[in-house]
């Protein structure tokens, strides 16, 4: 059977959330990854969907797999370490491919094939989730409305109804966020600076008042690429987190556990808390608010002008157990059907705010219940 799409990491978080939209859908699954138990629920009776256990270590029986689904795209929700070394397996084999974020460096190096993705008449997209991915389409929304570009601030935070420990999104990518050095762009130079530095009060729509300081993320890297001729000067990000969640996340950084090197049973600490928080139990009616947010400073006519563009992203009914965690899985689904109905027809390797058609894709997010707004202003 030919699947419609071939999904990396499909037991994880990101991967079931995914894999559940598409066939919710319609479209047809390969789910690959490494729990098979985690996807029984999404194994359907009628041969939509099926499961294929895949090491990314092994990468001659991974590249097999793909191979023989005979999907056109695959999407890749495995953890980012893989991000280019599967991008470039899809470039072998002619597959469209979408992941949900690198580091800016890996983001470089993929946006460094965009060539050869265009020879191939084949598309790439990294960065398809929340921020990156929803962040990257306002961007674009905002920046078309925008003569001159000179500043860009970006940015998530969260709220939940209960002072309780449930996992967000990726912990080891959020581990790696708070404590790597990230990347800003100051003076029109892209530059490192210290983790969780600028901490700065904001508020949010829906969410209130929050610490927020600078993470590592890719944002600086895309949006200064894509912007760069509007003549924009300034980019940053910045995360934001309940007190309770942060602090529960820096204690497990401050005793070791985001190690990524090899303990004496020859398993990374990282790897044993990632696995055990899987198991961790989400409370009864527990729920969760995020805005995502991009604010861009320029000027039209000559006028100076700020456009503060927001994704306000609740827990929805039947997505419960992920909370706003559905921010980052269903808009990597959003843009792969587009990508596949042909909605998205550019070739090369970017990221969203280069290839992903506004209006379509807010109306996407608007069906699930994730509205954006500019100005306060609702346009979805």
């Amino acid at each position: 059977m030919a699947y419609d799409f071939v999904v990396i990491g499909a037991t994880g978080l990101q991967g079931r959330i995914v894999s559940r939209d598409l066939l919710e859908h319609g479209y047809s699954v390969l789910l690959c990854g490494r729990k098979r138990k985690r996807v029984e629920h999404l194994l359907t009776h009628d041969h939509r969907s099926a499961y294929h256990h895949v090491e990314l270590t092994e990468k001659k029986h991974t590249a097999m797999i793909v191979k023989q689904s005979k999907a056109p795209i695959v999407i890749n929700c495995a953890e980012g370490d893989f991000n280019l070394e599967l991008q470039k397996l899809c470039l072998r084999l002619g597959k469209h491919y979408l992941d949900l974020g690198s580091d800016p460096e890996m983001t470089s190096a993929q946006f460094r094939l965009h060539k050869q993705f265009q020879q191939k008449g084949l598309t790439a997209l990294t960065g398809c989730g929340s921020v990156p991915g929803i962040g990257n389409v306002m961007l674009r929304y905002a920046a078309e409305k925008l003569d001159t570009v000179s500043a860009v601030d970006a940015g998530f935070a969260w709220i939940a109804n209960q002072e309780v420990f449930v996992v967000p999104f990726s912990i080891m990518s959020i581990m790696e966020e708070l404590t790597d050095r990230p990347t800003v762009v100051e003076d029109g130079g892209l530059k490192k600076v210290a983790p969780q530095s600028d901490k700065q009060e904001m508020t949010f729509k829906e969410v209130g008042k929050q610490e927020c300081f600078l993470v590592r993320h890719a944002e600086a890297y895309t949006f200064y690429h894509y912007l760069k001729d509007k003549g924009v000067k300034n980019v940053r990000f910045y995360a934001g987190f309940p007190e309770f969640s942060y602090k529960a996340i820096m204690e497990l950084i401050q005793i070791g556990l985001n190690s990524k090197a090899p303990g004496t049973t020859g398993e990374r600490p990282v790897d044993l808390l990632t696995e055990a928080l899987k198991n961790l139990p989400i409370p009864s009616n527990y729920r969760e608010t995020e805005n995502l947010w991009v604010t861009l400073t320029g000027k039209k006519d000559n006028e100076a002008k700020t456009i503060a563009m927001s994704c306000i992203v609740p827990t929805i009914p039947g997505w419960e157990e992920h909370g706003c965690n559905i921010d980052t899985g269903l808009p990597c689904s959003i843009m792969a059907m587009m990508i596949k109905e042909g909605m998205i027809t550019e070739r090369g390797s970017r990221s969203p705010e280069y290839f992903v058609p506004v209006e379509p894709f807010f109306k996407e997010l608007a069906k699930r219940r994730m509205k954006v707004y500019e100005n306060g202003k609702e346009v979805n």
